[in-house]
């Protein structure tokens, strides 16, 4: 049987999730790898300043391991966060007795009984960094090897061994503190007189000569290279076998339950055993392996013993000063978590609670006759999805501003959420850049208050691997030469190599040219020669996110000021006339058609239909004849975003137009020819102006108003809704009681305004009547109603108006209705015209396929002998154009070849044709089906009405300004043009702004773009008059001299066709634009050159004159 298990939302194509009908973001969360670490408390924990070590074990999910030294040196285990135990309890639980676990943890030595002392081999490891206290004898000559508070260097231990020195001489006083490796029995009674572990003392030593012994092993421990730590703890715990540890550690996890054998080894079994409650997943195995030293197939996700006993002696290494610490904060030890893997996890919580339930009801219920469907309630699986969809905080309205902010958000790495850090807890560590975000994370953008550092964006070039680490992409370099081969990296993997940067000195061939090159390695910089250099950034770019790459010159911007701009391009609202940058970094394009903003074809073809709303595209590739030839692409019309912006997409192409597989076809929000624009080109003078640029405010020019400038268009949502009252239900209609006819003007018969109405605060929008209670009635009243059937009093008017503050055009009006309430009129119009734009779309394809099915069947008929056919076509006769031309195109199939093959050709065609018709048809059905379907409305509402107005705001005194280089500003004053400061031309500026923003920000960049921008505006004037002159002389050669000028002789340019040079020119007549990527852009004398070229002086500074009094400034002011 089939068990319905509830709804999963489905992801758009561009990576977002429509719930309740809002788009929603799933952010990706970091959080800390499962595997294990080891850590230090710094010496915060106790007052002498001691390093206390501590392990800890972290699964995807189960129950946390840890273990920690105390300040005596003792190591402890706590579960969960509980109370701490020795650790050896933990190590008797595993079923190691005491003895066992001193073998695992420490090597033996043995002292043989001679007439002159004790003899013992020598080790020089073990020797190794001590200083005698007394003086070592060669056992074999007697001779002194080692006289007392001599230290034992390495080099000394070397000698020694060269001698020849194997055996040592030594007296009690090396074995009086010491410790047994063995327990002793008594030769006679066979009793146990000394434990293994016990320390030896005088007595016991004499006790031992009398009784016989001439043989003692005691465990290597000395100060210096192995600790008494676990023996130590041993002895501090109380318990010795298996059966008492288990009860020990059921007592801790349950406290105030008495424990039974079998309790206590099913409590300890189920916290790191059962595959069902504990689960390291296949990178906490890897990462355990690579820890561990150890080789384990990364199938088996739950502890072994082994592990458990790796831990605690890397832990105790760590203790005796081998090893290093590891850092939680490299990205190695960081993952990320995205959407399917969230989503899959909110998923089990929903499944164990449906389990829970699914267990209750089989005990109460008759298990012979049951059937699946009767046991398995989905909801608690629905609700937990729809929870976490609804309200995780992961789960984020999706910041659509502009393409920039969508991109970003879906881009964005956080590491709060469930299961990750808060806010208040989070330290400095966690939120620093650490040297392994290079190429990862970016080190700029994030938010800047609380969350700052929590919350980052992936780097240009980053990826997240199948075990969810961020890799960077890098070109291997062989022998001092660059190879084409580009390989991905995570941070642990990176840790061995050398890293050169992307724009070091490479010649032709590929070969490095500087002597010595300075590259990374594990965290470090080095300078080796290129012959050791493993690895090339591919990009300088790609330590930076999107957002940043988009800033020119962020190189020589302040980090601070660099973090505001790339957060404030997040925040441009989409301008009624997109402009492209001049000042460009190159990445523009690659935003525009990433974000979806821009449409970009699908296939190569050829343009058939063009218009505001879709384009047609006919594809010429070559392709099967199951699939359609033709692209259909809808455009958006002024839709209202998240952020209540604008998203209206232009199309820019001709009929005619050929396409290649990813050119843009038509222009999104913030886009102009396909390359993103989120604000415009204004001229700019850096200058004080009678106090009305004080504090970073901006003066601007009335033209940017009049002329619409910085003018945006917003779609403010309206929706109200007719419920069912018990007074009887609401009404939508435009029969309202005492309102005048003018203020109907705007409605149509069902009510509801029209599209294109132009409305004002207070217009109705959608007219709605509420039945009123009864209230006892005046006889006048009565009188009224019996005369005039008057039906005014028992409804009031509570339609819906336009609020206060807004005023625009309706540009879209939608209706809801539920299901078996009839439709008005609107909803009726509203449906028939989208079956309209469907059918339209199903009828071009549908043409287009056939054309394309007749083309290549006229192409099998012709010239072929016919066997029968249509009376005109006789058996036997060759088929010619003028035959076919005779019979309609339906008749062709009705011929019949003589020639198998083909005959079996056109049958394939045929029925491939029919199977397309077939699939159109009922692809346009199904849509038209969904469309004539009720909605799933609120509980007692009948009907929903949403109108969507279009609202035009222009700049104003208050608004916030901003440049790319966190360079903001509020709006002060909106001057005259007359009054602005103009050149000696008379060209007025558009912007002034502070010259005291730019000394103490640091932020130069805007300096540099504002010198740049100059230029390019120059060499757009020079354009402009050769285009000047060609349309007066009809002159193209001094258009293509220009052009060929501005770009230096490029070759490109020659190629051009006349009509190509003026088309081109007219798009550079405002400027040309520039590309200066981040790290590896323009330089200072590049820009010089620039302003040459352009005929600008090179200071990039100019005298401007005041524009109320005619008189030049004192000092010349930089402007661009």
């Amino acid at each position: 049987q089939e068990v319905y298990m509830g709804d999963l939302p489905f992801m758009t194509d561009n990576g977002t999730f429509v719930v309740n009908g809002t788009e929603r973001v799933i952010v990706s969360q970091m959080h800390r790898s499962p595997g294990v670490f080891f850590d230090h408390d710094k010496g915060k924990t106790h007052v002498s300043g001691k390093l206390l070590f501590a392990a800890r074990v972290i699964p995807y999910r189960g129950s946390w391991l840890d273990f920690e030294f105390d300040a005596k040196d003792i190591l402890h285990v706590r579960i969960d966060r509980r109370r701490k135990l020795p650790a050896t309890v933990l190590l008797h639980a595993l079923d190691y007795a005491s003895d066992t676990i001193l073998e695992m943890f420490y090597d033996k030595v043995v002292y043989k009984l001679d007439k002159k002392g004790w003899v013992t081999d020598f080790v020089p490891e073990q020797r190794r960094g001590t200083k005698p206290i007394y003086d070592l004898v060669d056992s074999k000559t007697g001779k002194v090897a080692v006289e007392a508070g001599q230290k034992i260097s390495p080099r000394k231990a070397r000698l020694l061994v060269e001698e020849g020195l194997e055996s040592l001489l030594v007296g009690d006083e090396e074995l009086i503190g010491r410790f047994l490796s063995d327990e002793l029995v008594s030769y006679e009674t066979g009793e146990i007189f000394a434990e293994a572990g016990d320390e030896i003392t005088e007595e016991l030593l004499s006790d031992l000569k009398e009784k016989g012994y001439d043989e003692l092993s005691v465990l290597d421990i000395d100060p210096v290279n192995k600790g008494p730590f676990i023996r130590n703890t041993l002895f501090a715990d109380k318990s010795n076998d298996q059966l008492s540890a288990l009860e020990e550690i059921y007592r801790v996890m349950r406290p105030g339950e008495p424990p039974t054998p079998e309790t206590a080894q099913a409590l300890f079994d189920g916290l790191f055993f059962d595959s069902e409650r504990y689960d390291l997943s296949a990178v906490g195995r890897v990462k355990m392996n690579i820890r561990l030293n150890q080789e384990c197939p990364d199938e088996i996700r739950v502890l072994r013993k082994e592990d458990i006993v790796g831990v605690v002696k890397t832990l105790v290494d760590l203790r005796d000063g081998r090893g290093d610490i590891d850092d939680i904060d490299n990205l190695g030890n960081r993952r990320v978590r995205s959407v399917g893997e969230l989503m899959e996890n909110q998923y089990r919580i929903g499944l164990l609670r449906m389990e829970r339930a699914i267990k209750e009801r089989m005990s109460s219920i008759d298990i012979d006759t049951v059937m699946p469907q009767d046991l398995i309630n989905a909801k608690p699986v629905s609700a937990s999805v729809r929870e976490f969809f609804g309200s995780s905080q992961l789960s984020q309205f999706m910041d659509q501003t502009n393409p920039l902010s969508e991109i970003t958000h879906k881009r964005r790495l956080s590491a709060l959420g469930p299961g990750g850090l808060t806010r208040e807890r989070a330290g400095f560590e966690v939120r620093d850049v650490h040297p392994t975000h290079y190429g990862r994370i970016c080190p700029i953008e994030t938010p800047e208050g609380p969350n700052i550092g929590l919350i980052n964006s992936l780097a240009t070039f980053a990826r997240v691997n199948k075990y969810g680490f961020i890799e960077s992409p890098y070109r291997k370099v062989e022998d001092g030469k660059v190879t084409k081969d580009v390989i991905y990296l995570s941070a642990m993997e990176e840790a061995r190599f050398r890293v050169a940067q992307a724009n070091i000195g490479i010649d032709t061939s590929g070969k490095l040219t500087d002597e010595l090159i300075n590259c990374r390695i594990n965290g470090d910089f080095e300078l080796v020669p290129p012959d050791m250099v493993d690895l090339l950034d591919v990009s300088p770019k790609q330590i930076v996110s999107v957002a940043a790459a988009l800033i020119p010159f962020l190189e020589n911007d302040d980090a601070n000021r660099a973090l505001m701009g790339s957060n404030m391009q997040r925040q441009a609202v989409p301008l009624m006339q997109a402009e492209a940058p001049l000042v460009g970094t190159g990445m523009e394009e690659v935003v525009a058609r990433d974000s979806g903003a821009a449409i970009s074809a699908r296939r190569a073809g050829m343009v058939d239909q063009v218009d505001a709303t879709r384009i047609v595209i006919r594809a010429t590739e070559e392709t099967d004849a199951s699939k359609s030839g033709v692209d259909i692409y809808n455009l958006r019309k002024f839709q209202r975003s998240n952020q209540s912006t604008c998203i209206n997409q232009r199309p820019l192409v001709r009929v005619g137009d050929r396409v290649e597989v990813g050119d843009v076809v038509a222009d999104g929000p913030s886009t102009e020819l396909g390359e993103l624009a989120l604000g415009r080109n204004v001229l700019v003078a850096f200058m004080p102006w009678n106090g009305y640029n004080f504090e970073d405010s901006i003066l601007i020019s009335e033209r940017i108003v009049r002329d619409d400038v910085f003018t945006s268009i917003h779609i403010e949502e309206f929706e109200v809704m007719a419920r069912d009252t018990k007074m009887g239900p609401e009404e939508i209609t435009r029969d309202i009681p005492n309102v005048g006819e003018e203020a109907l003007s705007n409605l149509d018969e069902a009510g509801i305004v029209y599209i294109g109405a132009e409305v004002n605060p207070g217009d109705i929008l959608v007219g709605k009547i509420t039945p009123k209670g009864e209230s006892p009635m005046t006889p006048e009243e009565k009188l009224l109603r019996a005369i005039f059937g008057e039906k005014a009093s028992d409804v009031r008017d509570t339609s819906l108006k336009l609020p206060p503050g807004t005023a625009g055009t309706v540009v879209e009006v939608r209706v809801f209705n539920r299901h078996g309430i009839d439709k008005d009129e609107r909803a009726l119009a509203i449906e028939r015209e989208e079956i309209e734009a469907l059918a339209k779309d199903r009828d071009d394809e549908l043409a287009i396929l056939e054309r394309n099915v007749y083309k290549r069947l006229e192409e099998v008929l012709i010239g072929k002998q016919a066997a029968s056919g249509p009376s005109s076509v006789g058996a036997d006769a060759k088929i010619t154009n003028a035959m076919l031309d005779d019979l309609t195109r339906a008749q062709w199939w009705q011929i019949a070849l003589k020639n198998d093959t083909a005959m079996a050709e056109v049958e394939a065609m045929k029925k491939q044709f029919d199977d397309a018709k077939e699939a159109l048809e009922t692809r346009f059905e199904d849509k038209v089906d969904k469309l004539q379907r009720g909605d799933e409305l609120p509980p007692g509402v009948m009907k929903m009405i949403k109108v969507y107005v279009a609202v035009k705001r222009k700049l104003q005194p208050g608004d916030k300004m901003a440049g790319r280089h966190g360079n903001k500003g509020v709006i002060s004053r909106i001057m005259p043009v007359e009054d602005m400061p103009y050149h000696d031309d008379g060209t007025p500026v558009d912007i002034v702004l502070n010259p005291l923003g730019v000394p103490s920000r640091m932020n130069v960049g805007q300096i540099l773009e504002t010198h740049l921008g100059w230029a390019c505006a120059g060499l757009g004037r020079q354009i402009n008059d050769a285009l000047t002159a060609y349309e007066r002389e009809g002159d193209v050669v001094k258009v293509k001299d220009t052009l060929k000028d501005v770009y230096s002789d490029d070759p490109e340019v020659g190629k051009l066709s006349d009509g190509e040079v003026i088309e081109m020119s007219q798009t550079l007549r405002r400027g040309v634009p520039v590309a200066t990527p981040v790290f590896d852009g323009a330089v200072e004398g590049d820009i010089v050159d620039m302003l040459g070229k352009a005929g600008i002086n090179s200071s990039g500074q100019v005298q401007l004159h005041d524009g109320r009094t005619g008189e030049p400034f004192d000092r010349k002011v930089t402007v661009g």
